[in-house]
């Protein structure tokens, strides 16, 4: 398996995990375990995010290496995990600062939904590692600077 994407995938999964348990700490009234465990979530979702585009700068992507017929349908699965990705980023990041200011009204409003964003772009990414990395043979990997200097 490889390292890095399976590390990357690890911090995913945990940040999914970590969602959950401070979902459910708010549920019974636990104001600061609530706090603790989304901050948690927050920073295993940003290790993903250091470590999958320091991988992308430095190694490169993986290109699917399943069968060509199936390539189509990994790949609009693909674009809909990145758009999936980037909503929960950008909700995650004003869920966390309506927290931090202490926004708890409009916090309360967001929070699930990013919750729920969340939950299906950790579910979608752990899916794409698992076509990339375990289902299939691994396809090639090209680095950014290869792909666009040829070095």
């Amino acid at each position: 398996m490889p390292f890095l994407p399976t590390l990357s995938t690890f911090f995913i999964l945990l940040s999914a995990i970590f969602v959950a348990f401070g979902w459910r700490f708010i549920a019974k009234g636990r104001v600061k375990a609530h706090k603790i465990t989304m901050i948690a979530a927050s920073v295993s979702a940003l290790l993903f995010f250091i470590i999958y585009m320091s991988r992308t700068i430095f190694v490169g992507n993986t290109r699917f290496g399943g069968p060509a017929e199936l390539e189509i349908y990994y790949t609009i699965f693909l674009i809909f995990h990145i758009i999936l990705a980037t909503t929960g980023a950008i909700f995650g990041i004003i869920s966390l600062t309506l927290a931090f200011k202490r926004k708890i009204e409009k916090h309360q409003k967001i929070g699930p939904v990013t919750s729920i964003i969340w939950f299906f772009t950790a579910i979608t990414g752990i899916m794409v590692y698992l076509f990339l990395y375990i289902l299939f043979d691994v396809g090639e990997t090209t680095n950014l600077f290869k792909a666009i200097w040829g070095f």
